[in-house]
């Protein structure tokens, strides 16, 4: 993997933000750390969320985002790359801009490959190791019942096993986006005496500190992340919450497994901004596969790459009267990645006593097949008990557009 870029999008234009976040999210190494609809919560943004670069799409009011964003450019020049882009040939906004401190204007329509160029050129000023950008991977069920939960937990825990970028094991996280009805703590019988809310009290950046403190570290080295303790707590998490929270993990931990989100809302689409791949979790049956498609859709007409779409099929059985898997793989356009074996017994009495498949089972096939797509997203080489190889999503399918607002005149 390349450098990662972490990119502030300003956007008061709603039409354009499929546009921009799909633009965006098909240069490799590209993370959207907040997407800001009002020029008032810049200042906000910039101080919580570490980034590289700010994207301000200017349009359709150029002179009052402008007005706003140029001080905050200012004090920022030496340390964050700024990018604007508008319609408007003014050449005292291009001044204004210039005297601020963003270092490039791009007038629309542009080609996609200019700023393709311009985020390569940022990830390349960025030292080598400098600071730890983790991969998020959230775990998204189809529909309620799929296996989701068992999905994440056990996939983080599996991850935990692995060699980190140093000598040490991977450091994982897993967070419970289900705010409500999450039970993640309970898949693994964690004891959680802070929960989620308390990173979510503070507008500033979360000090990894605090992160240490709220977390429970499992014996496995898995570290949980549960969600509040009750519905009061859960109404108050916002999506500004959500993406602030996931932002600070990531520069904490090597990878970030997530049980959800549950809803595509403004908290799923931080979550999808961040995200490095999308594991979709489905069993063989109609009602999953009509919500895969319907998730596929939605993140496709919001601009996130699908080529980042990950489908996970759980409690395969080729003796339960089941869909066909050729069938289904038709109908979704992509290949089922991986495949799960069915495993009620274990896989249930494994939730009841609340551990994970490594201390429970760790000679099952169930176990296996979770290692095997441990190993896949850490792309390190399996452990030989693991099942056959991964399927690749070998669809071919090309990023999401080739211009950027190329239909619209100059």
């Amino acid at each position: 993997m390349g450098p990662i870029v972490r990119v502030i999008i300003v956007n008061t234009d709603e039409e354009a933000s499929a546009d921009l976040r799909a633009l965006l999210l098909s240069v490799p190494g590209v993370k959207i750390v907040a997407e800001v609809d009002e020029p008032a919560l810049l200042a906000q943004a910039l101080q919580q969320f570490p980034a590289e670069v700010l994207l301000v799409h200017l349009d359709p009011t150029p002179a009052a985002i402008m007005e706003v964003a140029a001080p905050l450019i200012a004090e920022r020049k030496d340390s964050l790359v700024t990018i604007g882009m508008t319609e408007d040939r003014d050449a005292e906004l291009v001044m204004q801009a210039m005297r601020a401190g963003m270092r490039e204007f791009l007038w629309k329509p542009f080609p996609p490959e200019r700023l393709t160029e311009l985020l390569g050129k940022v990830g390349q000023e960025v030292p080598s190791g400098s600071r730890r950008v983790g991969r998020l991977i959230p775990v998204v069920g189809a529909c309620g019942g799929v296996g989701a939960t068992t999905i994440a937990t056990n996939l983080a825990v599996e991850l935990a096993q692995l060699p980190g970028p140093g000598a040490e094991r991977a450091r994982v996280a897993v967070v419970d986006l289900d705010f409500r009805f999450g039970q993640v703590a309970m898949f693994l019988d964690a004891q959680a005496t802070y929960t989620i809310a308390e990173l979510c009290d503070t507008p500033e950046h979360i000090e990894p500190q605090m992160i240490e403190r709220v977390v429970v570290k499992h014996p496995t080295g898995v570290h949980v992340l549960a969600h509040p303790d009750d519905m009061e707590q859960a109404g108050r998490i916002s999506a500004a919450h959500t993406a602030g929270v996931l932002a600070a993990l990531l520069e904490h931990y090597d990878y970030v497994v997530v049980d959800g989100p549950v809803r595509f809302d403004g908290s799923a689409r931080a979550v999808f901004d961040m995200a490095d791949v999308y594991l979709v979790v489905l069993q063989l049956l109609v009602p999953a596969v009509r919500n895969a498609d319907r998730l596929i859709h939605e993140l496709g007409r919001n601009g996130y790459n699908l080529e980042q779409v990950r489908l996970v099929c759980n409690r395969f059985n080729r003796d339960s009267g089941f869909l066909e898997q050729a069938d289904v793989e038709a109908t979704l356009r992509r290949p089922l990645n991986w495949i799960v074996p069915e495993d009620w017994k274990t896989a249930s009495s494994a939730v009841n006593v609340g551990a994970p498949l490594v201390t429970y089972a760790p000679k099952s096939k169930l176990r296996a097949a979770l290692q095997q797509m441990a190993a896949a997203l850490a792309a390190v080489a399996p452990p030989e008990e693991a099942g056959g190889p991964e399927k690749r999503n070998g669809d071919g399918r090309k990023s999401l557009l080739s211009s950027l607002f190329a239909a619209r005149s100059t």
